[in-house]
């Protein structure tokens, strides 16, 4: 194998990893394992998640909560994936929708949006280091008008203003709510 085929490979297996790490994120939430959606930070990440914006423990914390009071049944679903990566970090723009069964009327909820992540490689292992949920839709029954949302996450722009676009990812430290 010669020096381009490695840094392609390279890459190639970056690309995946950091891929794996988002797929067993959404798969340790939907199932309440923590240790699948701890493995997808590293200690010291931050995410703001709308009602919650603090460190990767109380996310978690507030998560399996959130979803334990309000659904009994929860898919994270992933689609389009747009990661670019210079030496140990990458920034991600990842496309999910979300299903609900929910305890209490409407039954069902699907939302949509997007995770905007910052990774790092550390020790040969990529994780989060900030995460930043972007809601885009909250489903015609919850939200009709499609403006439920903006009261509690970051907002979403449709130009360069966007949080996709920051480099580095950042998190604004007036959202934290822990």
């Amino acid at each position: 194998m010669n020096d381009d085929e490695r840094v392609v490979l390279r890459e190639l297996k970056d690309r995946q990893d950091i891929l794996d790490c988002i797929h067993r994120y959404c798969r340790g939430v939907d199932r309440f394992d923590r240790d699948a959606v701890r493995s997808a930070y590293h200690d010291d990440a931050l995410d703001d998640h709308g009602e919650f914006v603090g460190g990767v423990e109380g996310f978690i914390d507030w998560a399996f909560a959130y979803h334990q009071r309000y659904q009994l049944r929860t898919l994270h679903s992933i689609s389009n994936h747009l990661c670019e990566i210079d030496g140990d970090t990458a920034h991600a723009e990842t496309y999910w929708t979300f299903h609900s069964v929910n305890r209490d009327p409407p039954h069902h909820t699907t939302a949509t949006g997007r995770y905007i992540d910052r990774f790092e490689r550390r020790r040969g292992r990529w994780g989060i280091v900030r995460r930043i949920c972007v809601m885009n839709s909250l489903g015609g029954e919850i939200d009709p008008l499609g403006q439920l949302a903006d009261a509690h996450f970051f907002p979403s722009s449709r130009d360069q203003s966007d949080p996709a676009y920051m480099r580095p990812l950042e998190i604004d430290p007036a959202r934290f709510t822990v």
